[in-house]
Order: C-alpha cells, then sequence, then structure tokens
C-alpha cells in the first residue's frame, strides 16, 4: 500500500494524476499513519473546497444585437468610399503616364531637330581644322596676288 502511495504522491507532485488516482491518494493517505504534511495539505484542499461558494450568480450584461441594417449601410459606405479612392488613384495614374509620354514625345522632336541641325552644320565640319581665320584670308589673298 505504501509503494502505491509513494507512486501516487510522484505522479501527484509530476502533476500527471488523473482526478481518480488523486481521489484514490486521498483516500489512502487518510487510511495509512504518517505522511502528516500531505494529510494536512489534502486537508487543507478540502476545507478550501467547502468554503467555496455553490451558488455564484453572473451579472447579466445587456447583450447588444447587432442591427444587420447599420452593418449593411457601414459596409456600402466602406464600398463606395474605396471605389472612389481606387478611381482617384486610377485617374492619377492615367495622368502621369500621359504627362510621361507628352514629355517623351518632346523630347523625340528636340532628338529630331538637333539631328537636322547637325546634318546642316556638317557642310562646316572642314572649318574645324583650320587654325584661325587668318588662315582662311590667306588661302584666298595668295590666290588672287
Amino acid at each position: 500500500m505504501k509503494s502505491r502511495i509513494e507512486e501516487l504522491l510522484e505522479k501527484y507532485w509530476e502533476a500527471e494524476t488523473s482526478h481518480s488516482e488523486e481521489k484514490e491518494l486521498r483516500r489512502l493517505i487518510l487510511e495509512v499513519e504518517g505522511y502528516e504534511q500531505e494529510k494536512a495539505l489534502f486537508g487543507a484542499i478540502s476545507k478550501f473546497k467547502a468554503e467555496e461558494p455553490k451558488n455564484l450568480s453572473v451579472p447579466k450584461t445587456k447583450a447588444r444585437k447587432l442591427n444587420i441594417t447599420w452593418i449593411s449601410w457601414a459596409a456600402s459606405v466602406a464600398i463606395l468610399l474605396g471605389s472612389f479612392w481606387g478611381w482617384r488613384a486610377h485617374e492619377q495614374n492615367q495622368a502621369e503616364q500621359k504627362a510621361y509620354e507628352d514629355v517623351m514625345q518632346a523630347f523625340a522632336i528636340i532628338q529630331d531637330n538637333l539631328s537636322k541641325g547637325q546634318d546642316q552644320l556638317r557642310p562646316l565640319n572642314d572649318l574645324k581644322y583650320l587654325n584661325t581665320t587668318n588662315q582662311l584670308f590667306q588661302l584666298d589673298q595668295t590666290t588672287t596676288r
């Protein structure tokens, strides 16, 4: 019997006993001599259990009913606001895309005009090898003399 008590006490202190094993342990401890500390512990637990109030009444609170109408209105407003915000974001994105396309078109026109200007300046490329304008005029003076 003492070996069974020791086994149950070990399981009890490890918090591995079932409710039926705890009842058996209390019964065995009360029948056997010794185990004064355990008897005092289980006696105190029994006293606390006896002092526990039996009829506790939980105060009733008014449970708020969810009004489906208000929830549906709120959902509708949320959907409308979300749609409005999404549409505004889409329109802003479209405006930014249009501005980007306009700038790229302006850059293309500038590039075309720049290349036309470079083509018109091509005949003057020969002049870049002359050091000064005097060399140009000296060539003309030597041929006229």
